[in-house]
């Protein structure tokens, strides 16, 4: 835990500042498996999986879109209401509903996405279509998610459909839904990103008391590894400092024989 505490404070750290942003390490947890499963993940874990079930589970050098606008028709902003009296008004609505599904998909397509993040949802009709079309997507993500999303990746959220554009694109090597057991809960894993400064530390246990415990423990961990980032002529607690003094002294007394040792 310890090391793992380290690592992940290393790789956000601002040395030339001598700072270090504690939002960008992102700690969760998963019940199952054992305390000794952890791991640094060095990219962003989404509690989420993809939206469709057949769509695939896992995308090699990905570009992501990232959204935060729904991906469905636009709603008219006063009160309205549309009377449908014949069979082929009914018709006409729903192709002009499923031409702007299209439409929206194919824009993703036309800037090169192969996988779209939104943080609102999409209806069935929509699911259906981006399987078709092949575009993985994964929907209601959150904002605080996306955010490390767009810092991991090098890419910008997108509040407006019509700003997509390919410089907006996050980029990842690769992105994979993990399953754990027997149990249908799936993850999101962005990994190898295009800034490797937002980090995860993935925790497992047998109990949730364990993984709220273990949460707080690395958050004691990731404070006292900042602040010696800050201050260096600080000497951490615990008598870790007098043992490490102790190893070493012994370890070189071992290298001399007899009297002299």
């Amino acid at each position: 835990m310890a090391e793992i505490a380290v690592k992940a404070v290393l790789a956000v750290a601002d040395l030339e500042r001598k700072d270090v942003n504690l939002d960008l390490i992102k700690v969760e947890g998963k019940v199952g498996g054992k305390l000794e499963d952890t791991e640094l993940i060095y990219g962003i874990i989404v509690d989420k999986d993809m939206s469709h079930p057949q769509l695939p589970k896992q995308i090699e050098d990905a570009k992501i879109a990232i959204l935060t606008c729904p991906f469905e028709p636009p709603k008219p902003k006063t009160k309205h209401k549309v009377d449908i009296d014949t069979v082929e008004k009914f018709q006409t609505l729903r192709l002009q509903e499923q031409k702007y599904f299209d439409d929206m998909v194919q824009k993703c397509k036309d800037v090169g996405a192969t996988l779209v993040i939104c943080q609102w949802g999409f209806d069935d009709e929509a699911n259906q279509i981006l399987m078709h079309r092949n575009l993985p997507a994964v929907r209601w993500v959150g904002g605080v998610e996306l955010e490390l999303i767009a810092i991991a990746t090098g890419g910008r959220i997108v509040p407006r459909f019509q700003e997509l554009t390919s410089e907006k694109l996050g980029k990842a090597g690769i992105v994979r839904e993990k399953a754990f057991g027997t149990t249908k809960d799936r993850m999101i894993y962005i990994e190898h990103c295009a800034n490797s400064r937002a980090v995860t530390i993935f925790i497992r246990g047998g109990n949730k008391m364990m993984i709220v415990e273990t949460k707080r423990s690395i958050h004691d961990a990731l404070c006292v590894a900042r602040n010696l980032i800050r201050n260096n002529s600080i000497v951490y607690g615990g008598g870790s400092a007098e043992i490490s003094c102790s190893n070493a002294v012994e370890a070189a007394a071992d290298k001399h024989p007899g009297v002299e040792q």
